[in-house]
């Protein structure tokens, strides 16, 4: 409900909750606490997300279908943007530190030869979550390994690495 529209009253989330707002009000002192518990519960289970995608041991085609598959069910059980929260700087440094393991897996990915080395810097770090987010959004009657499938597909087909005796157009 927050995700459709950020300014939901807590009445209104508790009455499609099935609940009394004092329900709500019992659990969480206001609505920012409750956005707060929110927030901290979607970067929890990005953290659980990456790490059972195993990004340092897992084969890296193995890795990136899993970590894809893991974000797209996380994107779509809490749709809700983590930039409110960035102004925290405990959040900030968690988030951060979930980035820069998948930025250690995209470098790794390219050096092993699944991606490829020719682009910009940054870009196949920006590019995938565009992705995952989109087809979550877009495609919510693909199961999360079929969406999955279809991220993995495209990313690496624009991202992957060129294989011998094929040409771009």
């Amino acid at each position: 409900m927050l995700a459709a529209d950020p300014a939901a009253s807590i009445a209104s989330i508790a009455a499609e909750a099935g609940v009394d707002r004092r329900t709500v009000y019992r659990r969480f002192a206001s609505r920012e606490e409750l956005l707060a518990a929110i927030h901290i519960s979607r970067l929890e289970a990005i953290e659980s997300a990456i790490e059972d995608a195993r990004l340092r041991e897992a084969p890296v085609a193995v890795a990136l279908h899993r970590y894809v598959e893991n974000i797209i069910t996380v994107n779509r059980t809490w749709p809700v943007d983590l930039t409110r929260m960035l102004a925290d700087d405990d959040i900030r440094e968690r988030r951060d530190r979930s980035l820069q393991e998948v930025d250690t897996f995209l470098r790794r990915a390219t050096d092993e030869g699944l991606l490829r080395p020719d682009q910009p810097e940054g870009w196949t770090a920006a590019l995938l979550p565009q992705l995952m987010h989109l087809v979550a959004r877009q495609m919510p009657h693909l199961s999360a390994p079929r969406a999955a499938d279809v991220v993995v597909d495209t990313f690496l087909q624009g991202m992957g690495a060129r294989q011998s005796g094929r040409t771009t157009p």
